[in-house]
């Protein structure tokens, strides 16, 4: 009986070893040139934060509990992703000083960290091609579908978690979509959109001193415009560079016109704001009407266009007030 007893003890506590083990992850590894003596694992929407120390080796090692998913860790200076699940033990290697490139983690439960990391600097690298964009659509296409067929090639090699594989699924075609989009934008951009070619027109927009104003309206005069809106606080954030450029440009050979681009909601705002902060140039509001910000695919604010004495385009992506470029731009043109 006793022999019995005994047995069953053994099998309760290899039960209870294995239940801990699975409401738990460990998680250490080692920094090279560590920034800091302390390495944090969080994410925000789980309300989950977790400080672990390093010692002077660059070693570190913790037991969590949490909830399957992905968490960032920072070293005070870099972090990256990584994908937690308890039942893991799994273990880091970095230098930080090459910290995207040396990032590798071994271990029950590291695989779906290993693919995060080897995507991350592939998109990184992706996404540094400067020519990307401007590549003509064939080989912008096949850029893009091979960097797809790779991805769809690494996640089918790879066991993991069927959770992970959905989420990272969603995450490519995401990415697709956006490179997609933008290569079509900056397409049209360099095509439709070039310079010399007669801008598309705002007609009609509410002017804040009274009536309405129209592109032809300008002709004549350079017009620098600025698309913005109130709840924007980067258009907010080049206003002071705006007022000095037209400061500076006072009565010479060119309008400054920034159009609203709130919805009627804010209509009232708009007004106060152009009042209380006494913005100068011409103050439009477009209303419904998105013709013009359609016609330039403005699809983020602020966004500054130039358009020369004749109504055709000068730059469609103009720089913006607090970059010197402009005043290069517009010395470039005489104005």
């Amino acid at each position: 009986m006793k022999k019995i007893v005994y047995l069953m003890a053994i099998a309760i506590a290899i039960i209870s070893c294995k239940k801990e083990s699975n409401n738990f992850v460990t998680f250490s590894g080692k920094i090279t040139n560590q920034n800091s003596d302390s390495i944090v694992i969080s994410n925000p929407q789980l309300k989950f934060s977790r400080v672990i120390k390093v010692n002077e080796n660059g070693a570190f090692k913790d037991t969590m509990n949490l909830k399957d998913g992905f968490y960032r860790l920072f070293d005070g200076q870099e972090s990256t992703t990584l994908y937690l699940k308890n039942g893991a033990n799994v273990n880091m290697t970095i230098d930080s000083k090459e910290f995207d490139e040396t990032v590798t983690y071994t271990g029950e439960g590291s695989d779906e960290s290993n693919f995060l990391a080897k995507t991350s600097l592939l998109q990184e690298n992706l996404l540094n091609d400067k020519d990307l964009f401007t590549l003509p659509k064939d080989k912008f296409d096949t850029k893009v579908n091979n960097y797809t067929a790779d991805f769809n090639k690494r996640i089918a090699d790879t066991k993991l978690d069927s959770t992970f594989v959905a989420s990272q699924k969603q995450n490519i075609t995401g990415l697709t979509n956006y490179l997609n989009k933008t290569h079509a934008d900056k397409l049209y951009l360099a095509t439709k959109l070039a310079k010399g070619i007669e801008s598309p027109k705002f007609v009609d927009y509410e002017n804040f001193k009274g009536g309405t104003t129209s592109l032809d309206d300008l002709k004549g005069k350079y017009v620098y415009v600025d698309m913005w809106a109130t709840w924007c606080n980067p258009c907010k954030q080049e206003i002071p560079f705006l007022q000095k450029v037209e400061k500076q440009y006072h009565n010479k050979d060119i309008e400054f016109v920034s159009i609203s681009v709130d919805s009627e909601r804010d209509y009232e705002t708009w007004k106060k704001m152009v009042a209380d902060k006494n913005l100068t140039g011409i103050q439009l509001y477009s209303k419904r009407d998105k013709s013009f910000a359609g016609a330039y695919k403005v699809n983020s604010i602020p966004r500054f266009i130039l358009i020369d004495p004749q109504g055709n385009i000068v730059d469609a992506n103009a720089p913006r007030p607090s970059s010197p470029r402009l005043i290069e731009l517009f010395n470039s043109l005489k104005i």
